[in-house]
């Protein structure tokens, strides 16, 4: 398994972009699926986008859909998280995390996780 660090998060205003970054900390992330998810206070981890370890299946969330974009660069070890047209909704603290082999959109699915970066959308 890999152990996924996350950047690139930060404050914008709405209707602009932010593309967050996830890399494996010493080793490929092989056959496995990758995902985002994220967090406001007071509420439950969500999940956001998820893709396949082919880095061609991929899942978004309705509420995202349309507006992010998950890929994955093996050649880097990393996936990434393509944020447009940022709402005020999307604040939140955004984490990657690695899964099975399986696309899953639950927690309970992913087994390693990143810290976390804060992504504040200003309105």
């Amino acid at each position: 398994q890999v152990r996924p660090v996350e950047s690139g998060g930060g404050l914008v205003q709405a209707g602009e972009s932010l593309r967050l970054s996830c890399v494996a900390s010493g080793r490929t992330f092989g056959t496995i699926t990758m995902g985002w998810f994220r967090q406001a206070p007071g509420k439950e981890r969500e999940f956001v986008a998820a893709v396949a370890w082919s880095g061609i299946e991929t899942d978004y969330a309705d509420s995202v859909k349309g507006r992010f974009t998950i890929s994955r660069d093996k050649a880097k070890n990393a996936v990434d998280l393509i944020m447009n047209n940022l709402k005020a909704e999307d604040t939140a603290t955004y984490y990657c995390a690695s899964g099975g082999d399986i696309m899953s959109r639950s927690t309970h699915h992913y087994y390693y996780w990143g810290q976390g970066t804060q992504v504040t959308v200003s309105s």
